[in-house]
């Protein structure tokens, strides 16, 4: 490459956003460089590369480019030097701090940088402020009291200067002093006028954010705090150079009763102790860290794969020791070099928070603290009884069932099992628990008949399926039969063996078993039971093949049962709501909403909460309008037990967004997040990514994207990359409306390189094409014709003609603007050999990428002065795009073709286009002004400068514009 393309790479390399990647870009350009023997460009590029360093995670690199520099600089003085002395004296400052914070390098080496940054600063003339700033940090990083104060009174009366911190880090340093030596009012008050200000440093205002956390909740600003923590943990979730304050908003979690969401930003961050920036942000990224694992209860935590160590769950408690023995290691390294206890003493007090005071909500998807952590439920071994206060805490506490039960004090065994079993068929969960514990508490250590026991057992099965504890339930109905069928007791025996066959056929492996058992009950049940068992019988066959998908089969079987479910309204509810099930399964909807209507009807008629809530939300699926499934989740949130609670948010949820209700579905996201929290339960990675979406579509992007990273992770825990990826889509939409947009682009080369294979060649292109628009929208030209090409490309492999074309007329605008007429030429002659191969087909997709298609080449031709060529390409397709109602596109093309007819001294012609185009445009369209101007131009060159100059006012045009 010659000097001048090494030149030209370093412009590109500045425009990059901070990270590995321009570090790696930095040093293959040094290594080009330093071959290319060019001592300016060597300069020069090693200053860069000293920023790129220290904003890009890895300052220890710096040391050595600022060194080179420096010693270049002395060494053999050159005219272009002093153009970037001020770039020189200003990095003194990031060697002064950046030494500090590895404990291998002697603390004189520090002092030595800053005398020489001190004697500098005065032989130029420049204040030292901001060596006195930097005397302070050392100063207070030993432990020297006294000192810090000193120097801090030097560095807030000296003048400030050019070469002083900008007027966002200057402040934040303050503001970490004062919250420091416990003056809080005066760190806010310090910090109002700068966050009022136009802060414009890449580290701010996330620094003085940062450094705020405490100071807004000492001083009892709640909220202030919150918004703080949201906003600026935003903007340094990315940069590994950020570990340090990562660490500050972990604490600010803990301090404030946020153990979940502190865990989450740790869990998040783990990896990047692996290759922290410094030994001083491991220190405290890994003392904060602890700190809060230590009050997530028994948990675990996903640490990702490092080299040597696979990814794997590890126990949050052991994390937490392993982190406070690097944190103490390191502190202690600091300590013997600095000759103080200072760092050991300081570490020991972040390894010891915890939460204190009222607690502040600050997840933007867990709505409050949990009342403890998950893993806390009481543990009671199968088959063995369960003490009253066990189960007693295991009880929903939802608003539809009663709090207080009374049992009879004289009822004899049997009689409490009757009760049970009886409260267990109308669906009064209380008074069954109750019956049981009443049993237990009287007789569980007396000597009871085998008819008894077998009930029992029973009915101890009926708790443990109610419990998801199948294992147990199959465990203690085998037991029930066998002592049935020993007694002769042959309905009770087949009522038991239905429910045992229900159960086996959730499991692949027992399903005949299952099939026999429930099909042998119904039929000993058709003949010995009552009507009410012959019931039950069938609607047990029924239940057992729709596990098993045979949703034909299993309505055959309810179609057994009587219409009356043998007088059982509890039954004939349960009944209608399988039927409901069963019809929706098969698509029969009207049918499958007239049986859950009809399951809502009895439920509402008996008080029976369960029914009802089951009914609604079946009723909700249903229904086509949404309206009407939100009110029957409506009906069905008052109903719901505890238990149920989750299922109807999350319907309701969805109800909302289809019924256009955005705002409010957030908030039953949020409510079903936090209750899947709470409850230990799978699935908040999914809601979450549901919360985020409806975030993105309330315009609340960056709660959206806080919940999106969240999703992302859980979503990558549980090994779901699809879904995983098409929340990374999610959120990568959300960081470009945010603005942030190598965040974005980021997101979509992972997705780029995850979606690899063959089947998924048009999610690929659709990415590559996206991260083309952004890079298009960012003015990063040269960048997006790349991505253009690339999802062009993947679009032919996946034999997408138009979506190339689309592609390649995208690449030929972008290598247009970048102003690269070879790339742009070639683009446009692989468009024109696309549209050759679409041209004839009529269809409107086809036709307006056709015209829009000629449109682009003709700019192409227009820059290349091959105006002719251009014209001839744009006969017809202004018709053509308003014969498919593209309005607004074909008085575009109209536009360019005036613009040509002028360039070709032919304003007569170009008058009146130009006239009745601008006559068609919306008053606020983008196109009004430029079409003004062209036009303006036209009725100059006829001759008619009074209008032209009336035009030009109209449309407060600048006749040089």
């Amino acid at each position: 490459m010659s000097d001048e393309d090494l030149w030209r790479v370093l412009h590109g390399i500045a425009d990059m956003p901070y990270g590995a990647g321009k570090i790696a870009a930095l040093e293959q350009l040094l290594r080009r460089v330093d071959a290319a023997d060019d001592r300016h460009l060597a300069f020069v590029t090693r200053m860069q590369a000293t920023a790129g360093y220290i904003y890009g995670g890895e300052p220890a690199k710096s040391f050595v480019t600022f060194s080179w520099c420096l010693s270049e600089f002395d060494s053999d003085p050159q005219p272009y030097h002093q153009r970037h002395l001020h770039q020189l004296l200003w990095q003194f400052k990031y060697m002064a701090s950046g030494l500090l914070k590895f404990p291998e390098v002697p603390l004189d080496r520090t002092y030595a940088v800053l005398d020489d940054m001190e004697r500098r600063y005065r032989a130029g003339g420049h204040s030292l402020q901001a060596v006195h700033k930097h005397r302070f940090r050392v100063a207070e990083h030993v432990g020297d009291v006294e000192a810090a104060a000193h120097w801090h009174r030097l560095w807030q009366t000296t003048p400030r200067d050019e070469l002083s911190d900008c007027a966002g880090c200057d402040p934040t340093s303050q503001v970490g002093y004062l919250a420091d030596t416990g003056r809080d009012a005066e760190a806010v008050a310090l910090a109002e006028p700068v966050l009022a200000g136009r802060l414009t440093c890449i580290e701010q205002p996330q620094a003085i954010l940062t450094a705020l956390l405490l100071p807004y909740l000492r001083t009892g600003r709640g909220d202030q705090a919150r918004d703080a923590h949201r906003e600026a943990y935003r903007r340094l979730r990315g940069n590994l150079a950020d570990l340090w304050d990562i660490a500050d908003h972990i604490e600010f979690c803990t301090l404030t009763g946020n153990e979940a969401r502190a865990v989450e930003l740790v869990e998040r961050h783990l990896d990047w102790l692996d290759r922290p920036p410094s030994p001083a942000a491991a220190m405290h990224f890994a003392a904060a860290s602890a700190a809060a694992l230590r009050q997530a209860g028994p948990s675990t935590v996903y640490r990702r794969a490092a080299e040597g160590r696979p990814a794997a769950e590890v126990s949050a408690a052991s994390l937490a020791d392993e982190l406070t023995e690097t944190a103490t290691g390191l502190a202690a390294r600091f300590d013997a070099r600095n000759g103080t206890t200072h760092q050991s003493e300081w570490i020991a007090r972040r390894l010891a928070v915890q939460a204190s005071g009222e607690h502040v909500p600050l997840s933007a998807s867990v709505r409050r603290r949990p009342a403890r952590p998950v893993g806390d439920e009481p543990v009671v071994e199968q088959g063995t009884p369960a003490s009253s206060a066990d189960r007693a805490r295991r009880v929903p506490t939802g608003r539809a069932e009663p709090q207080a039960v009374t049992v009879p004090v004289d009822a004899g065994p049997d009689d409490l099992l009757d009760l049970a079993e009886q409260s267990w068929g109308r669906h009064d969960r209380a008074t069954f628990r109750a019956a049981l514990v009443a049993f237990d508490d009287r007789f569980g250590s007396a000597e009871l008949p085998a008819l008894t026991s077998a009930h029992r057992l029973a009915l101890r099965a009926s708790e443990r399926g109610d419990e998801d504890d199948t294992d147990a339930a199959i465990t203690l109905n085998r037991a029930a039969l066998e002592l049935y069928r020993e007694a002769g007791e042959e309905v009770a025996a087949e009522t038991v063996a239905g429910r045992l066959g229900v159960l086996l056929t959730r499991s692949d492996d027992d399903t005949d078993e299952g099939l026999l058992l429930v099909r042998e009950a119904a039929e000993v049940l058709d003949r010995l039971g009552d009507a009410g068992q012959r019931a039950a019988g069938h609607d047990r066959v029924a239940l057992a093949l729709l596990h098993r998908e045979r949703w034909a089969d299993a309505l055959a079987a309810l179609d057994r049962v009587p219409a009356d479910a043998g007088g059982d309204q509890h039954l004939a509810a349960r009944i209608a709501l399988h039927r409901g099930h069963l019809l929706e399964q098969l698509d029969r909807v009207d049918e499958a909403r007239a049986a859950v209507e009809e399951a809502r009807r009895i439920g509402r008629e008996l008080g029976v909460g369960e029914v009802v809530t089951g009914a609604c939300l079946a009723y909700a699926r249903l229904v086509d309008d949404p309206a009407d499934a939100v009110a029957a989740c409506d009906e069905a949130l008052a109903a719901a037990l505890a238990d149920a609670e989750l299922p109807v948010r999350v319907t309701r949820a969805r109800a909302l967004l289809a019924a256009g209700r955005a705002p409010d579905a957030v908030d039953d996201f949020v409510e079903a997040v936090t209750l899947c929290v709470e409850r230990g339960a799978e699935g908040d990675a999914f809601l979450r990514w549901e919360l985020a979406n409806a975030y993105r579509m309330v315009g609340r992007l960056a709660e959206a994207a806080e919940v999106a990273e969240e999703a992302v992770l859980g979503l990558d825990r549980l090994g779901a990359q699809a879904e995983a990826d098409r929340c990374r889509h999610l959120l990568a939409g959300v960081y470009a409306g945010l603005g942030e947009i190598d965040p974005a682009l980021a997101l979509l080369e992972q997705l780029a390189s995850n979606l690899d294979g063959p089947d998924n060649l048009p999610h690929r292109a659709q990415v590559l094409e996206e991260a083309g628009g952004i890079l298009y929208d960012a003015d990063r030209d040269a960048a997006a014709g790349e991505r253009f090409a690339a999802a062009a490309e993947a679009y032919r492999l996946g034999d997408l003609p138009l979506d190339e074309l689309r592609a390649r007329r995208r690449e030929t605008y972008a290598w247009f603007w970048a102003d690269d007429r070879d790339a742009a030429l070639h683009a446009v002659e692989v468009v024109d050999g696309l549209a050759a191969k679409l041209a004839g087909q009529a269809e409107p997709p086809v036709l307006y990428e056709l015209a829009m298609a000629a449109e682009a080449g003709a700019r192409v031709l227009t820059g290349q002065d091959r105006l002719n060529e251009a014209l001839a390409r744009l006969t017809g397709v202004p018709d053509r795009l308003r014969s498919i109602e593209a309005f607004g596109e074909a008085a575009q093309v109209e536009a360019l073709i005036g613009e040509l007819l002028l360039r070709m001294d032919r304003p007569a012609e170009a008058e009146p286009l130009l006239r009745r185009v601008l006559g068609g445009l919306p008053a606020a369209s983008r196109q009004v002004r430029q079409t003004a101007w062209l036009l303006a131009r036209a009725l100059d060159l006829l001759d008619r400068p009074a209008e032209a100059a009336a035009l030009r006012a109209e449309h407060d045009l600048d006749e040089d514009d």
